[in-house]
């Protein structure tokens, strides 16, 4: 199944100003988050965001947080989105494909994907944009996801497949200003 931009909705994990420097690679997932969520906003894909415990982990990273849209982070104490109840997770409706991206891999990103699974959506895990603070922890999440019905995806495989096409000028514009 290809990832339909008219159902999809961009999820972002708990990827939190005192967390992030504790996960493996931090820097490239930040980067690949930040990129994810421009071209989520470029292509009107809703953005929704979590934070796990605020107080205790901080508020979401200011990289990431000066891409967001306004208000749409939520807080939790669950670490499933879906069972913290974040945005309406928890509900039937809404998009049924859900690409995931944030941290850490193995316990708030594990947790909200078998969520969104058993709550029949079709979820779509960005591999470059999560992580853990051990490799073997993200390996283990990953292939877990996989294995319950998850897709394991690339940055730029969701790129495509919203797109779909090459003759507009919306791809002509994502392709110059993000593909490169």
């Amino acid at each position: 199944m290809l990832i339909d931009a008219r159902d999809s909705t961009l999820l972002v994990v708990d990827v939190q100003g005192r967390l992030v420097p504790a996960i493996a690679r931090w820097q490239v997932l930040l980067d690949q988050v930040v990129w994810l969520i421009r071209v989520a906003r470029r292509m009107e894909i809703p953005v929704l965001a979590c934070e796990q415990y605020p107080q205790g982990l901080g508020p979401t990273h200011p990289d990431v947080a000066a891409e967001l849209p306004a208000g749409c982070i939520a807080s939790k104490l669950h670490f499933s989105a879906v069972a913290g109840a974040c945005h309406g997770l928890d509900q039937d409706g809404g998009r049924g494909h859900i690409v995931v991206c944030g941290m850490e891999s193995h316990v708030c990103v594990l947790q909200t994907v078998m969520e969104l699974l058993a709550g029949g959506k079709q979820v779509f895990v960005v591999e470059e944009a999560v992580g853990s603070r051990r490799a073997s922890d993200k390996a283990l999440a990953l292939a877990r996801m996989r294995e319950a019905g998850a897709s394991i995806v690339s940055r730029e495989m969701v790129a495509f497949e919203w797109l779909r096409r090459a003759d507009s000028d919306l791809f002509r514009e994502v392709s110059r200003n993000f593909l490169r």
